[in-house]
């Protein structure tokens, strides 16, 4: 059975987007089996419904998409604050709020503190202040929008 963990390994962001696209598309364009049953006509006369495993691996893939793509989400939200974006601009950016937006990069530059105190990469005191004031507070830069 196809699990997130197991796929997340196997794809890079992009191979994992072209199946996830494959599947899908093969799901959209079959027919659901009792339709296919009944006579209906399918879009596609060659395209067959998803087996259990396919369908369960499209699952997974969607989550292995989501995951991939929020790893560098806080690395983005750093470089566009540095160009001069507002809070109000990124939460914009992120369907979420300015509030909401820089709460979540707090956490992250939180965690990066914490790994290095845990033995693993992650930000020294200097790199934790530099990046708290390039963050700023959500009514910082409001006049830039």
């Amino acid at each position: 059975m196809s699990n997130p963990d197991d796929l997340e390994r196997r794809f890079t962001l992009l191979t994992a987007a072209a199946r996830y696209d494959a599947l899908r598309t093969q799901e959209a364009l079959a027919p659901p089996e009792e339709e296919d049953e009944a006579g209906s006509p399918s879009i596609d006369q060659d395209a067959k419904p998803l087996t259990r495993e396919e369908a369960l691996e499209l699952l997974a893939l969607g989550e292995v998409i989501a995951r991939k793509a929020s790893y560098g989400r806080q690395l983005t939200v750093r470089s566009a604050r540095r160009a001069g974006a507002s809070w109000s601009q990124i939460g914009a950016a992120l369907g979420t709020t300015k509030q909401a937006a820089w709460e979540a990069h707090q956490r992250w530059i939180d965690e990066q503190a914490r790994r290095q105190s845990e033995g693993h990469w992650g930000w020294d005191g200097d790199e934790v202040t530099a990046a708290r004031a390039l963050a700023g507070e959500p009514e910082e830069r409001e006049a830039v929008e």
